[in-house]
C-alpha cells in the first residue's frame, strides 16, 4: 500500500500491484546481529553455527555481504536465508532484527506469515481431490460455487492458473479502505469475494495471465464444498500432516505461535510505518493466510516442485507453465518458474517470503523478511533471493519481475 491505499496488500506476494509510487521512509535499519542457528528436528546438524557450511569460506563470505548490503540497502529490519545445495554444501544466517523496539535478534528458528505461499498448499489440496476422481481441472467453477461471473465458462484449472478473467478483489478501493481502517476485523470468504464481484471479468476466461487472490479464495470454497470439511482443516490431513510440516498452519485470526518476528509495513490510510504482527489475516485466507517456519518451508520446496503427494500426471500439469507476460517468469497451477527455480513467494502486510527448489541442481532456497515495504519499486525478497542465486547459481537466477498493476493491494 505503498501511497494509495489500494497498492499492494494483497495475500502475498506474487504479481499483483507493484510498481509501487517510491516509498517513504522504511522502516528502522537493523542492528547488524547475524545469528547462525541450528535447524530443529532431523536437520539439526546440517550447518553447524559457525562453519562454513561446506560451500567454503569465500562463498559464505560473499552470501554474508551480499545479504547485508541488500538488507542495509533496503531498510531490511531482519532476514533470515536457508540455502541448502546438495553435493556442495549449505549456508543458514539469520541477520539484524525480529524487533525493532526491543533490538531481539532475527533468529533461524521463528514462525512467520507466508502470504501467497499459501497457494502451493491450497493448490496442491485441490489436486489431491483430482487424484481422487472428487473433481476435474476442467469443471467450471459454477457447478461448485454459485454468483460467480461468467462462472460457467470458468474452469478450476483456470483458476489455479490465473487465466480466470475474475476481478481482484484486493484492488477495489472500498476493499483497501475497509481493510485497512480496522485491521482488527474479520472477513468472510463471501464479504471479500463480494468486493470483486461488483467488478466487470477483466478479460474472457483462459485468454490472459493476471494474478488474483479472488481465485485461490474460489478454490478454497471448491475444497469445502467437496470435501465436506473447513479448509484449513482439510489442508492439516490432507497435506500438513502427509508431508510431515508440524509448524505450518491456516489460522482462523489473527493467531500467531511463537516464537515469530513482528512484521513491518508500510500499507496503511496514512502511508506511515506500521507494525502489522497482529493484523488479522482472514482476508486472505486460502490465498495468502497461512504461518510457516523455515525448517517446514525448506521441506515444503521439495515436495511441491516434485510432487511427492500427488500422481505423476497431476503433477506434469501443474508444472505445465505457461507464459506470464513478464520476462522470465511462467505459472503454473498456484506455483511459477523464476530463472529455473520453481516454487513461490508470499508478501502480506509486515512479511515477505521465497520458497523456491533448482530441480537441476536439487537446491532449495528459503527467504523470511519481517517487512514488506518495497524499495526501487521491488519486493524485498525478490532483492535478496537475487542476491544469493547471482553468487551460487549464477546460470539460474531467481529474478522474479515485479508486474504492474498499479491499484492493487498484494
Amino acid at each position: 500500500m505503498r501511497r494509495t491505499p489500494s497498492r499492494r496488500l494483497v495475500a502475498a506476494a506474487l504479481l499483483a500491484a507493484s510498481v509501487l509510487i517510491p516509498t517513504a521512509t522504511t522502516s528502522a535499519v537493523a542492528t547488524t546481529v547475524t545469528a547462525t542457528v541450528s535447524l530443529p528436528g532431523a536437520d539439526r546438524d546440517d550447518c553447524p553455527a559457525g562453519s562454513a557450511g561446506g560451500l567454503g569460506r569465500t562463498t559464505t563470505a560473499r552470501l554474508d555481504k551480499a545479504v547485508a548490503d541488500v538488507r542495509r540497502q533496503a531498510g531490511i529490519p531482519g532476514v533470515v536465508v536457508g540455502l541448502w545445495m546438495p553435493g556442495k554444501g549449505c549456508y543458514v544466517r539469520a541477520t539484524g532484527e525480529a524487533d525493532t523496539v526491543t533490538h531481539r535478534p532475527m533468529t533461524t528458528d521463528l514462525y512467520a506469515r507466508i502470504g501467497s505461499e499459501t497457494k502451493t498448499f491450497t493448490v496442491t489440496a485441490l489436486l489431491r481431490l483430482v487424484d481422487e476422481g472428487r473433481i476435474r481441472l476442467d469443471d467450471p467453477i459454477a457447478r461448485y460455487v454459485r454468483g460467480v461471473p461468467d462462472g460457467r465458462h470458468i474452469t478450476l484449472r483456470q483458476l489455479a492458473e490465473m487465466r480466470s478473467g475474475l476481478f481482484p478483489y484486493t484492488a477495489d478501493p472500498g476493499f483497501v479502505h475497509d481493510l485497512l481502517s480496522d485491521t482488527s476485523r474479520s472477513f468472510t470468504p463471501r464479504e471479500v469475494l463480494a468486493y470483486g464481484f461488483k467488478h466487470d471479468n477483466t478479460f474472457a476466461p483462459g485468454t490472459q495471465f493476471e494474478y488474483s487472490n479472488t481465485n485461490l479464495v474460489l478454490l478454497g470454497l471448491v475444497i469445502e464444498k467437496v470435501s465436506g470439511q473447513r479448509a484449513a482443516d482439510f489442508i492439516e490431513r490432507r497435506v500438513l500432516r502427509p508431508a510431515h510440516l508440524g509448524h505450518t498452519l491456516l489460522p482462523g485470526g489473527p493467531e500467531f505461535p511463537d516464537p515469530h518476528a513482528r512484521g513491518y509495513t508500510n500499507q496503511t490510510l496514512s502511508g506511515a510505518v506500521a507494525d502489522a504482527t497482529d493484523w488479522n489475516p482472514s482476508w486472505a485466507w486460502t490465498a495468502g493466510a497461512m504461518i510457516s517456519d523455515l525448517h517446514d518451508l525448506r521441506s515444503w520446496a521439495r515436495t511441491v516442485a516434485t510432487g511427492t503427494l500427488l500422481s505423476p500426471e497431476t503433477q506434469r500439469q501443474r508444472l505445465r507453465m505457461l507464459p506470464t507476460g513478464f520476462p522470465g517468469l511462467s505459472y503454473g497451477l498456484g506455483i511459477f518458474e523464476s530463472g529455473g527455480w520453481i516454487g513461490h513467494n508470499g508478501s502480506i502486510p509486515g512479511y515477505e517470503t521465497v520458497t523456491v527448489y533448482l530441480p537441476s541442481q536439487q537446491a532449495t532456497l528459503v527467504v523470511i523478511l519481517n517487512t514488506d515495504i518495497t524499495y526501487g519499486g521491488q519486493e524485498p525478497s525478490s532483492l535478496v533471493a537475487r542476491a544469493v542465486t547471482e553468487i551460487v547459481t549464477p546460470d539460474n537466477v531467481y529474478d522474479r519481475p515485479v508486474p504492474s498493476n498499479p491499484g492493487s493491494l498484494r
